[in-house]
């Protein structure tokens, strides 16, 4: 397939694009800064866009079968994060513009304020607060993709992000805001990156979490 990625300069995203080249996509990395992408191969474009104009992605859309978003935003203590629904506005006008219909996105657990009740002390006391002001706006950028009728969406949940390759390990997922075990309660805290990769590129041809949100993590 011919892929669009967003995000491909991060670690998630430069796991995505060596994954995709390997299972023999055409990806075109839309980057910010293409210095930060030193991955070469004769099926990869590296080309820099605004990820907040459509005017400046239209072109490196065009053409795309999908466009798959690793893109992450920082954690802000004073002024609110916009970036998600900001890039995902003119990701899916640019798609509109061009005839793309199809996009996979990455998000995390606990986009929902109300849905860490049942994970670790840590977690909902320290690192949530510390990192609600992005799960926050991952959450309005969900819910802004739910009210889209025309564009193929689908939405994967990852907990914490490990620095590491992909496994052949077995996913566990669920349509919700994170993987439950049989008591509710969260199965595990983390994934590799690799392995994130690995279960949006398998959407490519899976039609199962069509417009759909769907919590993610491997056995």
């Amino acid at each position: 397939m011919k892929i669009a990625v967003l995000g491909a300069t991060g670690q998630t995203g430069q796991q995505l694009v060596h994954q995709a080249l390997q299972q023999g996509h055409c990806v075109t990395a839309v980057v910010r800064n293409p210095g930060k992408l030193t991955l070469t191969h004769e099926n990869l474009k590296v080309v820099e866009a605004d990820i907040f104009s459509e005017d400046s992605l239209k072109p490196h859309f065009k053409g795309q079968d999908a466009v798959l978003s690793c893109l992450g935003f920082p954690i802000s203590f004073l002024y609110g994060v916009t970036g998600y629904t900001q890039s995902m506005k003119a990701a899916l006008n640019a798609m509109r513009e061009v005839k793309v219909n199809r996009i996979i996105t990455m998000t995390s657990w606990y986009t929902d304020p109300d849905s860490g009740s049942n994970s670790s002390y840590l977690i909902r006391f320290m690192l949530l607060p510390m990192i609600r002001s992005v799960l926050n706006n991952m959450y309005e950028m969900e819910n802004f993709l739910k009210q889209t009728d025309d564009i193929y969406w689908t939405v994967v949940r990852p907990p914490g992000l490990k620095n590491l390759p992909t496994t052949a390990n077995e996913f566990l997922t669920h349509e919700g805001y994170y993987v439950p075990d049989e008591n509710g309660l969260p199965v595990g805290q983390s994934v590799s990156r690799g392995d994130v990769a690995r279960f949006m590129l398998s959407l490519l041809s899976n039609n199962a979490w069509m417009k759909k949100a769907v919590a993610i993590i491997t056995k």
